[in-house]
């Protein structure tokens, strides 16, 4: 008898398990594929990973010269980065192996069906437990025309193939998973093409966020078009001829790949559906995680709220402490979103789009006018603040800038504790550092930043 079985191994399920043991509870945890679940094998560990590879090559060409280093070539191996990608991805996958024996939980690599509220059948045991976590993740969405066309990829696909990338690529989706995509291929000089149907590329962030990036990826030779809908695709040979479409006007273009970039949904299977879970979008949960059987909880992607790694892991924890006897509460005011660009984003709290202009202030420093910038010669970016205008509590920090996913952490402190602009400007900052930008932010709020 477990007092709990999880069902997926992912950021939300390994987590939630550790913290359940170190609770004193005997926990099994159940995986299908691999330890880590796609964070760790097939999204945000390999992403970033290739991802510094194409920043350290862009690095190196645009700014050598300018720092006074010599190189006489500069050339990239996919080989090589698919090799230093797989040992990544294995080192983070063995650390959980040992955390997970280290905290001496059952991990069975094994397909879990559920029976009933209190078994779960893998293979041909069936085992009891006193309550059930479901963290069965997500998979890339498909939808026509592409799912009947041959050799579409999605996020899950790329990494499978990066060995043959191909020299021109149209991404369908600019959102996060499709800019992370667009920055790595434009960065080794691939034709990169996105699609988006909303007004503009990154459309959850605010127009000056979604425009920064937008420069950047045009200076890279990144075509965008906005407000447009892919209609018809063809394969002709081994080129996709894709046609477009805003407003009537169609465009049409020629790529060798297809990247199918237009978000995730949650993996729902019928055994769940069956045991009578109130399911909407994704499963539904309260804010202790569980879901309208008392002895079930559901953390992570399969909720399809808001679907981050550093948010499931939370949701885990939360569920934990609660299957404990705690009364654990989940908060999301203060989630921070990081999208790994050139230069990077990274928000959280209140955007300006969303806030009322009457009750806020809204300060912006440029990363341009930052000493610490000048000397890693950046110029482009800011730091963004919205203040409520009667308390100047900080509501949202919006950061574009190199290690913006790095310094937004300031930003999360500040917003979920209420923090006011006096008590953040209050804290000496060291210089010269790019955190330095979020202090003048900060001072401009009362219209005080010293260095401009």
């Amino acid at each position: 008898m477990y007092d709990v079985i999880i069902i997926g191994a992912g950021p939300a399920g390994y987590v939630s398990a550790i913290r359940l043991s170190q609770l004193g509870k005997k926990v099994a945890i159940i995986e299908k594929e691999y330890l880590g679940g796609t964070c760790t094998n097939k999204g945000c560990i390999p992403t970033k990973t290739l991802l510094s590879c194409a920043h350290l090559y862009d690095e190196i060409i645009s700014k050598s010269n300018k720092f006074g280093i010599n190189i006489n070539s500069v050339s990239y191996d996919l080989n090589k980065m698919d090799n230093y990608l797989t040992t990544v991805v294995t080192q983070t996958r063995k650390g959980i192996e040992y955390l997970i024996k280290k905290n001496k939980i059952d991990f069975i690599n094994a397909t879990a069906e559920i029976v009933d509220t209190n078994h779960v059948k893998t293979g041909n045991n069936i085992l009891e437990t006193k309550n059930i976590i479901l963290a069965h993740g997500s998979e890339p969405a498909v939808f026509p025309p592409f799912n009947s066309i041959e050799g579409i990829w999605t996020s899950d696909d790329f990494f499978i193939n990066l060995k043959d990338i191909p020299n021109s690529i149209l991404i369908v989706g600019g959102g996060v998973i499709g800019v992370e995509f667009a920055t790595f291929l434009a960065s080794l000089g691939k034709k990169v093409y996105i699609v988006e149907l909303m007004d503009h590329i990154l459309p959850t962030e605010d127009l000056d966020v979604s425009q920064e990036i937008k420069r950047s990826l045009l200076r890279k030779g990144v075509e965008i078009y906005e407000k447009n809908k892919v209609i018809k695709v063809e394969k002709d040979g081994k080129m996709y001829i894709s046609k477009i479409e805003e407003n009537g006007k169609i465009t049409e273009i020629n790529s060798e790949k297809i990247l199918l970039a237009v978000g995730r949904k949650p993996v729902i299977p019928e055994d769940v559906k069956k045991i009578g879970i109130e399911i909407n979008k994704g499963i539904k949960t309260d804010l202790n995680m569980r879901t309208n059987i008392s002895n079930i909880y559901a953390i992570g992607d399969i909720r399809a709220d808001i679907m981050l790694a550093h948010v499931a892991m939370y949701e885990g924890i939360v569920a934990a402490h609660n299957i404990a006897g705690e009364n654990k509460i989940m908060d999301y005011n203060a989630v921070p979103n990081v999208i790994f660009s050139n230069p990077e984003i990274a928000t959280v709290g209140i955007k300006e789009k969303d806030a009322n202009p009457e009750e806020v202030i809204v300060s912006k420093f440029p990363v341009s006018a930052n000493a610490r910038a000048r000397t890693i010669n950046e110029k482009n970016g800011f730091v963004k603040v919205i203040a409520d205008k009667r308390s100047k509590k900080i509501i949202g920090i919006s950061i574009v800038s190199q290690n913006a996913t790095e310094m937004i952490m300031e930003g999360v402190l500040a917003v979920k504790y209420g923090m006011t602009t006096n008590q953040l400007t209050d804290a000496i900052h060291p210089h010269p550092t790019l955190s330095e930008i979020i202090l003048e932010a900060v001072e401009g709020v009362e219209g005080k930043a010293i260095h401009i």
